[in-house]
């Protein structure tokens, strides 16, 4: 396990439909959110396999506090456990941003020193080894600025999908700050070096087209779409044999991080499980009789 313990959560999750903070989902679907240590994160879990992760900072555009970091952590280390969770998404509430970046108003009281920047990394490194680690798909909802550590979770996500008007960059230029090797070698792997050094050294802002057009970003749709578009891409995901997914990621993480030898044996044990799985054989059987398949991930 990695990091500290999970957070406390009820006893029983509560039932809900949805919350004030955050627009109502499309459609029936019941949901259990969990409780977390603060307020600013939130994380609910559909009954169709789709849980979600929640940035609800909108008054500061939800720029990641300390206290964010830490929920961000809980959650995902819960989500990897939780077996009723096939997708996770991530998303920020309100309309205006995804993550507008690292909340610099916290500068001065938790990272105004090394040693400060020690214990505050000890935190954002927890959460960030979850998402380096989280074995699930992850998908990031992104409506808005998407800026500094904002780009840097969104990196994170194996697919992103934004509005037309979402805004990105990196301006860690501009602030002084250096940024650490893992979060730049994410981005030069995913744009390229030429693009990555245009995007740190300028400290420019982008458009989803560029986005797009660079491969930082899988899709665009509409601000009335986006929601929908993006549960409805979620959903399939869920609907397909999570061993295949899960053996999927595990590869292409393995070719991302170099190749280590560990990691591609475990790539081969990952494979060798699907083809001796129960959903192989139902894949099998569903396709011969012409049906979906009804996959039970073992």
């Amino acid at each position: 396990m990695v990091g500290q313990k999970p957070f406390e959560c009820k006893a029983q999750l509560a039932k809900i439909i949805g919350t004030g903070n955050v627009s109502p989902l499309p459609g029936e679907t019941s949901m259990d959110e969990l409780e977390l240590k603060t307020q600013r994160m939130q994380a609910r879990i559909e009954d169709d396999g789709i849980g979600w992760v929640i940035f609800n900072h909108p008054e500061r555009h939800n720029a990641l506090s300390l206290e964010m970091w830490q929920g961000l952590g809980d959650i995902l280390e819960t989500f990897a456990h939780d077996a009723r969770v096939k997708v996770a998404i991530m998303r920020g509430a309100g309309d205006k941003a995804f993550i507008s970046g690292a909340d610099i108003s916290e500068f001065d009281t938790s990272r105004a020193n090394s040693s400060q920047k020690a214990d505050y990394n000890q935190i954002m490194g927890r959460a960030n080894r979850w998402l380096v680690d989280f074995h699930k798909p992850l998908v990031a909802l992104i409506e808005g600025y998407c800026i500094g550590g904002g780009l840097a979770t969104a990196l994170a996500a194996d697919i992103r999908i934004a509005t037309p008007d979402s805004r990105f960059g990196i301006p860690a230029a501009r602030l002084g700050l250096g940024y650490d090797y893992e979060g730049l070698a994410k981005l030069a792997r995913i744009v390229g070096p030429a693009r990555a050094r245009d995007v740190m050294f300028s400290a420019r802002f982008f458009d989803a087209s560029e986005a797009h057009d660079m491969g930082l970003i899988n899709f665009v749709h509409a601000r009335r779409d986006i929601e929908e578009e993006t549960l409805a891409y979620a959903r399939r995901i869920a609907g397909n044999a999570p061993m295949t997914v899960t053996a999927a990621k595990a590869a292409v993480n393995a070719w991302e991080r170099g190749e280590r030898p560990d990691e591609v044996e475990e790539v081969r044990k990952l494979v060798d499980a699907c083809f001796d799985s129960d959903d192989y054989k139902e894949g099998r059987r569903a396709f011969k009789e012409k049906r979906t398949p009804d996959f039970a991930g073992r």
